[in-house]
Order: structure tokens, then sequence, then C-alpha cells
């Protein structure tokens, strides 16, 4: 349990450094950040509490379809969220492009290991990732995770929210290099969060 805990905390704090990566560069956020931005432009409503509301619906949602939530539930968004909030507080935004598409490119492999780290400890998926395993299957959380993204990005964007060349690579990008790090490397392995034939 320790030992899962410990995996669970540390693929939470690199997902986040992944997350603070993307927001310096400054090139487009993630899609469900983009939604979760939206929303509250379009309601005035402010950022947390939406997020939030709409945290509880997604996963709602994936419970309704055999997603069991755990303590990965829980951490994912606090440790994130902590981490975020410090480095975003410690470091500022790049003035130079070169060094804004340097963060971008790098943010990609820490968000993807972040992800597939947390999700193989097998202890609930956060928000994002618990509505795209929800549907997979019938479609493989490669893709459907990219469908989650789309979709969050496309309703941001109508609600309001701004959009960047970062919002559509983590939309095209991010769900297949999850999957190719899962299966490629052992620790990240995809034998520990259920499949949904697993979860059958």
């Amino acid at each position: 349990m320790v030992s899962q805990l410990v995996r669970l905390t540390v693929s939470c704090a690199v997902l986040g450094a992944g997350v603070a990566m993307l927001l310096l560069a400054s090139l487009g956020s993630d899609g469900y950040s983009t939604m979760i931005n939206g929303f509250s432009i379009a309601t005035g409503v402010t950022f947390w509490v939406v997020n939030l509301v709409v945290g509880i619906v997604l996963v709602g949602m994936a419970w309704a379809r055999g997603l069991t939530p755990g303590l990965g539930t829980i951490t994912q968004p606090v440790v994130v969220g902590f981490v975020v909030s410090g480095l975003l507080e410690v470091f500022d935004e790049p003035e130079t492009m070169a060094i804004r598409a340097i963060l971008l490119a790098l943010s990609f492999p820490v968000v993807a290991v972040g992800v597939a780290g947390y999700l193989a400890v097998d202890a609930g998926a956060g928000p994002t990732e618990a509505a795209a395993l929800a549907f997979d299957p019938p479609v493989p959380f490669m893709w459907s995770y990219s469908v989650v993204q789309g979709g969050g990005a496309a309703l941001g964007w109508l609600c309001g929210a701004a959009v960047g060349p970062g919002t559509l690579l983590v939309i095209v990008l991010l769900g297949p290099l999850v999957d190719l790090l899962a299966r490629r490397f052992p620790v990240l392995s995809p034998d520990g969060p259920a499949t949904g034939a697993e979860r059958a």
C-alpha cells in the first residue's frame, strides 16, 4: 500500500510538472483546462468551482460505466494542482519564443509519463482520464483520450476560451504517447489500470 501511494504521488507530481511546463509555454493549454476556462468565462463562475463540478460529472459518468473511483481520483487533482500552482509561482513565462517552444516540446513526454504512471497504479483515475477510460472499449484509450481532449477544447473555444498550437498537439499526440509509453515500459504498463474489457 505504501509503495502504491508513493508511485501514485510521484506520478501525479510528474504530471503536475508537465502541465506547468505546458502552461508556462503559453502556447495553448490542454483540452480539459480549455473547457473549464471556457465554462468559467461563459457562466461567470470561478474556475475552481467549474473544475470541481465538471470533475464530479465526468467521474460519475465513468463510474456509471464501471470505472470505480479510488484514491487516485482524489490524489491526482490535489497533487497536480499543488505542483502546478507551486511551479507557476516560482517560474515566470519565458520571454523568447524559442524557449517557449522548447518548453512545449518537453512538456509532452513529461505529461505522458505522469498520466501513464498514475494510471498504472490502478488506484482510480482523475476526471479527464476517467472519461476516456469509460469508453475503452469500444474505443481504445489512445483515441478516446484524444476525443475527450478535442471535445473539451471545442466546447471551451465556443465558450470564449483561447486555444493554440499546444492545444492541438495535446489532442493529437498525448493519447497515443501515453499508450506507447504504457506498452514499452513495464513500470508504466497497463497491467495496473484496468481496461474496459477487464472491468466488464
